[in-house]
């Protein structure tokens, strides 16, 4: 019987490169890799993954053409659009993290209605990290710290783990599993305190070939990883 991890992340790769490799605007890189998106969140779902996290547009992102990051957001708003409802029929759970204040107010009040729209179902909790960085994380977890701590409702060694915890984007929920697509091997400023103690699975598949199969592969993979936490056996 499969363990199937509680908590997968997911690093989306190859867009650029898929569509150079079809002699295909990059562009519609992008576009196709919202059916993989698609795909994954299905078969998690099937899987009973507990939470899924992709990395759609980190901070690094935002320094990309203008043009390229400005069809993202188009691109990022129509799919959220056009995937809210099929999401709440599925019984997902949406959350948004990052940094979402660069997103045009047409934007971000698309996710604030679609994160509410899916606030109350109780299966697959999908996080998609938008202009998110792990850096960036990591500081406004601090910043949350040092205000507790300026208004004295602790004191200087009360500050631990679990505290600093408690402050992250996604609180409590460690990531079991990272996958990156595209064969790239680094995490790319992604959740930084949360992969503390991931196993990480890399594919040389670009994002838009991405599918159910590669999903079960890095299950596969993770079945065969012996997790100590730092522990000798």
């Amino acid at each position: 019987m499969l363990n199937i991890p509680k908590h997968i992340a997911i690093i989306m790769d190859g867009n650029g490169r898929w569509a150079k490799a079809h002699g295909m605007p990059r562009l519609e890189g992008h576009r196709q890799g919202v059916k993989a998106v698609r795909n994954t969140v299905r078969r998690c779902a099937e899987l009973e993954v507990e939470t899924l996290t992709l990395f759609a547009f980190s901070t690094e992102n935002n320094k990309r053409n203008k043009e390229e990051v400005d069809w993202l957001f188009k691109l990022f708003l129509a799919s959220l659009r056009l995937e809210i409802g099929k999401l709440n029929k599925a019984n997902i759970h949406l959350e948004v993290i990052g940094d979402l204040s660069i997103f045009s107010d047409k934007l971000q009040g698309a996710i604030r209605k679609g994160v509410e729209l899916l606030s109350k179902n109780n299966g697959m909790r999908l996080v998609i990290a938008a202009n998110y960085g792990g850096r960036w994380d990591v500081i406004e977890a601090t910043k949350k710290v040092a205000e507790i701590y300026a208004q004295g409702e602790i004191k200087l060694d009360e500050i631990d783990e679990n505290l600093m915890d408690s402050c992250m984007s996604l609180s409590n929920n460690p990531v079991d599993l990272l996958i990156r697509s595209s064969g790239e091997q680094r995490v790319s400023n992604f959740m930084l305190w949360n992969l503390a103690y991931s196993e990480m699975y890399f594919t040389n598949t670009l994002w838009p070939d991405f599918n159910a199969m590669e999903i079960d592969k890095a299950v596969d993979s993770y079945n065969n990883r012996d997790r100590r936490f730092g522990k000798r056996i």
